[in-house]
């Protein structure tokens, strides 16, 4: 089952909290609750309140426990901007952009926990069977070329009788 949770009109570049969000995806919610109070940046404030609340969701609502949750999606997107100006010299003026986000995540308890082993164990079977399919694409060439080589010697001899 999934639980989400949406903080709107945060104050922060959606550029600098999806460099925090990126870090706790696919993580178990008690990873990432310790990554995001250790990580000094203000967009981790931010999405650990929007977590918080997510799990809060899921204890509540869907009566879930939050050790089985894992963090789906952490999603930042862009929310309105305010636009404010800056005094210039000579009378000019220019703009100041102040960017707000949308932090969307979700949890679910559907999803399996994959560590970084699984990953290296995964990718190294990956490399296994291509180099099987590489080794079975070169015998079977080989024996292309070589039913070629014994047909043109076939012709050849046609030709001279």
């Amino acid at each position: 089952m999934e639980v989400r949770s949406t903080y709107k009109y945060a104050r922060i570049s959606p550029f600098k909290a999806r460099e925090v969000t990126r870090e706790i995806q696919g993580l178990p919610v008690s990873a990432a609750l310790d990554l995001l109070t250790f990580t000094p940046k203000k967009a981790a404030l931010l999405i650990g309140k929007t977590l918080k609340s997510a799990i809060a969701n899921a204890e509540n609502n869907a009566n879930l426990k939050p050790d089985g949750l894992v963090v789906k999606e952490a999603i930042v997107g862009e929310g309105p901007t305010v636009k404010r100006i800056m005094a210039r010299a000579r009378g000019s003026a220019s703009r100041i952009l102040k960017r707000t986000s949308h932090i969307r995540i979700v949890l679910s308890d559907e999803i399996q926990i994959e560590t970084r082993e699984t990953r290296k164990a995964k990718r190294e079977q990956e490399k296994k069977a291509a180099k099987k399919q590489m080794k079975s694409e070169a015998a079977e060439s080989a024996g292309a070329a070589s039913e070629r080589t014994t047909a043109k010697a076939r012709q050849t001899a046609k030709a001279r009788k």
